[in-house]
């Protein structure tokens, strides 16, 4: 046990079929409002870069952090078939985790990026014990993010469109030039820190050293997904989504208002809030207001 400020901090294991799944909690589960459990990124990312949400413990909400299988601290299977890594394998092991920690009857979900995506996929097959969605910087459709990107994409300087498709037609995705010329995007529409928060940069680090969940499921970088999910969509779905909703995204957001629209169309209950100083990390380019508005929207539910 650990404690961040005058908070509780408890890690733990999850047993998970034959794997671990680590997770973290901030507070205490056995008393106030419903906990919020946070769904990282990637595929693949870790918990390390939404650590931020974290500080919501501090109005007495317990907030639980996790590395998703494959990722961080839990079990990582860089051997296994590509087949592994489907949504399903996902669901199954939050649900695993919400009946590890006692929570199943009574939680708010909060996922961002993909970790939104899975946490819409949980909704939509109506969880008893889930209270409120906040589905942060997440697409309703991975065709209309790829479309977007394009887009996004074709708006860089010509240098760095050039350098990107000179190395894309020479399948050299690891020359430094190429590197670079991502970066300036990630710059644009990731994460528009500088310098880039500690915790995020652990979260690239840890990517880095076991990319295998994010090169099946997404591909090599964020404007170029090929892998599993490239025909992923919600959006016929998002109104089978009955708790109330809450949708976050950034002013310059990789995940663009156009990836959006099908969420805020298609829930009953919701409501969008967009950070003007922010791309897809608001909770590390706007903080105070980011955590100020989440806040708002679960309290009422409790």
């Amino acid at each position: 046990m650990t404690e961040r400020g005058d908070l509780p901090v408890r890690e733990g294991i999850a047993p998970f079929r034959v794997w671990e799944t680590w997770y973290r909690v901030t507070g205490a589960l056995d008393a106030g409002p419903a906990p919020l459990v946070v769904l990282h990124g990637g595929p693949g990312a870790t918990h390390d870069y939404l650590l931020r949400l974290a500080d919501l413990a501090a109005s007495g909400r317990p907030v639980v952090h996790y590395d998703q299988l494959g990722s961080g601290r839990s079990t990582h299977l860089p051997e296994a078939a590509p087949e592994l890594w489907q949504v399903e394998l996902f669901l199954d092991e939050l649900d695993n985790l919400l009946a590890h920690l006692g929570i199943a009857e009574r939680y708010h979900l909060l996922g961002q990026s993909w970790g939104g995506m899975l946490a819409a996929e949980h909704a939509v097959r109506h969880p008893a014990g889930l209270v409120g969605l906040v589905l942060s910087n997440a697409p309703a459709s991975i065709p209309l993010w790829t479309a977007e990107a394009a887009r996004l994409r074709a708006a860089l300087p010509t240098s760095v469109r050039e350098a990107l498709d000179r190395h894309e037609a020479a399948g050299t995705l690891d020359d430094p030039d190429y590197l670079a010329a991502t970066d300036a995007y990630y710059q644009r529409h990731v994460v528009r820190c500088d310098p880039m928060p500690p915790e995020v940069e652990e979260t690239f680090a840890r990517m880095a050293e076991d990319p295998t969940v994010y090169h099946t499921m997404n591909g090599p970088n964020e404007f170029s997904c090929v892998g599993s999910l490239r025909e992923w969509t919600i959006a016929d779905r998002a109104r089978l989504i009955e708790v109330p909703t809450l949708l976050c995204s950034g002013r310059y957001d990789e995940a663009t208002p156009a990836t959006i629209q099908p969420l805020a169309d298609g829930i009953p209950d919701v409501r969008w809030e967009i950070f003007d100083r922010s791309s897809h990390m608001p909770f590390v380019e706007e903080p105070e207001r980011y955590l100020a508005v989440v806040e708002g929207f679960l309290r009422p539910l409790d």
